[in-house]
């Protein structure tokens, strides 16, 4: 028959062989983490798809920025660099255009629709994606060299620049305060996920894996070549 003095050498060594194990299982799961390659450790912060969305329209701010400085400068017969509005008016429209709102309108704007949900506000949306297509056009016609030496064209790059900057403020404040939320609400969280795969497969046909930060290049050049890079400017003086 086993003594107390038994027991508790039994209870001792047993705490002590468990302690050792669970040392030895948590140095284990340590080392495995370790091992593991960066890009399985940057999957756990993927972004959902209307967060994606919404970086997005961050980038669209940086253009309409690039747009309200480049209409004042044609407006006070300021220097304009034809390139540089070019190449934000191309970002826009191979990535804002051609990618960002035809998802929108395929996966978004498609099933808010069919549910019921905010319908006349994504019909004024969508007419709205289709009139900055037409801006668009005619900012790519008129930035450049030529079209800026004739008082009309510059007159007409003018404003397409403040139409389209005027349009899309509160077409973006729109969906992301209301629209957005009234989509996470109507789908569930197995179509949500299975949209954000869907999304982000579509999304690196169109532009490649690194679109977004490629066309955050381009607008990041193209701020600096204007001088409106450095966000210390926009800070107002309050006493």
């Amino acid at each position: 028959m086993a003594t107390s003095s038994d027991r508790r050498d039994f209870l001792f060594w047993s705490g002590a062989a468990g302690a050792a194990l669970i040392a030895s299982s948590a140095q284990a799961a340590t080392a495995e983490n370790k091992a593991k390659p960066k890009a399985e450790e940057e999957d756990v912060f993927e972004i959902s798809m209307v967060e994606d969305l919404m970086r997005e329209h961050g980038l669209l701010g940086r253009v309409l920025l690039i747009y309200d400085e480049a209409a004042n400068r044609i407006e006070d017969q300021k220097d304009v660099r034809p390139d540089s509005l070019a190449d934000a008016a191309r970002v826009v429209r191979s990535y804002l255009e051609d990618c960002h709102e035809k998802l929108e309108e395929e996966l978004v704007f498609a099933r808010l629709k069919k549910a019921g949900k905010l319908v006349d506000v994504v019909e004024v949306l969508t007419a709205q994606h289709k009139a900055g297509r037409k801006l668009t056009d005619v900012t790519l016609r008129l930035a450049n060299a030529q079209s800026l030496k004739r008082a009309d064209d510059r007159r007409r790059l003018s404003d397409a620049l403040r139409l389209y900057s005027q349009m899309f403020r509160p077409h973006v404040a729109r969906e992301d305060s209301a629209l957005f939320p009234t989509f996470e609400d109507v789908v569930s969280a197995d179509e949500y996920a299975a949209l954000g795969e869907q999304f982000a497969k579509k999304e690196q046909q169109l532009l490649g894996a690194d679109g977004f930060a490629k066309s955050i290049d381009k607008i990041v050049a193209i701020e600096k070549s204007l001088g409106i890079y450095d966000l210390a400017q926009f800070t107002p003086r309050v006493d």
